[in-house]
């Protein structure tokens, strides 16, 4: 790999800024005004009060404007068609800039093949897929049937816990130490990395700033520098780090580039499954009808799977940039433009999914969420995902009759990761 990374430092920019105070409500949606509306405005994930926001916009401006933001101005995609439209068009709506709200700063670009498009992205895509293929998924399954049934055997009964540290995290943690065949008793730091990676200019998860976000995304680079320098000269296994390693056209990267394909894969294992294994326990707990469904009829466990990543969509948005001027739903988007597919929108559009902000695990077809991304993008590791989710919920409904929320859950202030920090539970 070539020379070191540049640790020099990029120009600061306020994560947090909000124009509704903590303390104070947030006023109803129907009294914004949305010639300036900032949907990516961290008090409204905090508080997870963008819903009637999005509702708006999908029926008064689907394709909408935002001219200023912490980020700079911005087009929000807010309907499903809509919505499949730009995630299929890679040839107008490139991924090659970036794939979230915020520019990557100069000096400190992490290329990945999610943020690619043809023809890199297909074969670097291509390099690690097969650890997700079919047979490695059902090498895999028991391996995580028995961690998992360990893991709840442990629970304390009767007394409140996090269930989000306790289970969540650690389930995606050890799944993704296995992935990357990364010591075991290391794992913690794949998890720190992961938040880190999402958490640029949020101070709850990187106090230092700018300085610490670099900083400890180039000790991830120096550990997993490692860890491929002992693979590369071993023979090919079927690891995540071998598969980059002996890759033809993965072998030759950059050490900005291994670091963000390292990346993509961390964030990809860990915050979306963890959130999903958070977020259904939330939503079975507002409507626990459909837990009883589930537990006299356990044949539902797939269709349920697919229902609470519906309902709780862990990664809220992707970003797109058009590569010249283009019209979407009426709207004018010129050449450059950011342009925001809001998967959590798409994911309630009421023109698509029957009563789409309820938990409905006995939904017609359930899978046409919007969670996974469509067209060359879709998610490589959705299959590795379900099957996480479906082992879990297995293996509660053989042990627990009720997992009790015993308050709100703490969410983070993140219009890309939409998850969750802590949430007290108890088994009853």
């Amino acid at each position: 790999m070539a020379d070191d990374v540049s640790q020099q430092t990029a120009a600061q920019f306020d994560f947090n800024r909000s124009i509704y105070a903590p303390d104070q409500p947030i006023p109803p949606a129907e009294e914004a005004d949305l010639s300036t509306l900032n949907i990516i405005d961290p008090e409204l994930w905090r508080r997870d009060a963008h819903w009637d926001f999005f509702k708006r916009l999908r029926n008064e401006a689907p394709v909408h404007f935002c001219p200023d933001s912490q980020f700079g101005p911005y087009w929000s995609v807010t309907r499903y068609q809509d919505i499949m439209t730009v995630d299929t068009s890679h040839q107008i709506y490139s991924s090659d800039k970036a794939i979230t709200v915020v520019d990557p700063p100069e000096d400190f670009t992490l290329p990945m093949f999610i943020a690619m498009d043809p023809p890199k992205h297909d074969v670097q895509r291509k390099t690690v897929q097969p650890i997700v293929g079919p047979e490695n998924l059902k090498t895999m399954e028991q391996l995580i049937r028995t961690r998992t049934q360990t893991l709840l055997e442990s629970l304390p009964r009767g007394e409140t816990f996090d269930w989000v540290d306790t289970v969540s995290i650690e389930l995606t943690t050890m799944m993704l130490a296995t992935l990357f065949d990364f010591p075991f008793e290391d794992r913690r730091k794949l998890t720190r990395w992961s938040d880190v990676a999402t958490g640029r200019g949020n101070p709850e998860i990187v106090p230092g700033g700018e300085d610490q976000w670099r900083g400890e995304l180039l000790e991830c680079l120096a550990y997993f520098t490692g860890l491929w320098n002992e693979r590369v000269n071993a023979e090919p296994k079927s690891d995540l780090i071998s598969m980059l390693a002996h890759g033809e056209h993965t072998r030759n990267m950059t050490p900005q580039e291994y670091l963000g394909n390292l990346l993509l894969l961390i964030v990809g294992g860990n915050d979306t499954t963890r959130n999903s294994m958070t977020g259904g326990v939330y939503a079975f707990n507002k409507w626990p009808d459909q837990f009883r469904t589930m537990k006299n009829n356990p044949d539902l466990i797939p269709s349920a799977v697919s229902e609470i990543i519906r309902w709780q969509t862990p990664l809220a948005h992707m970003r797109r940039t058009t590569l010249g001027d283009t019209e979407l739903g009426g709207q004018k988007i010129p050449k450059g433009s950011k342009v925001l597919m809001w998967y959590v929108s798409g994911n309630r559009d009421e023109d698509v999914f029957e009563n789409p902000n309820e938990l409905w695990i006995e939904r017609p077809k359930v899978r046409s969420h919007l969670s996974f991304g469509f067209g060359i993008h879709r998610c490589v590791g959705n299959r590795l995902a379900e099957m996480q989710l479906r082992i879990l919920w297995e293996e509660i409904l053989k042990r627990f009759d009720w997992i009790e929320v015993e308050d709100e859950p703490t969410r983070l202030p993140s219009a890309f990761v939409k998850g969750y920090t802590r949430m007290p539970v108890t088994i009853r």
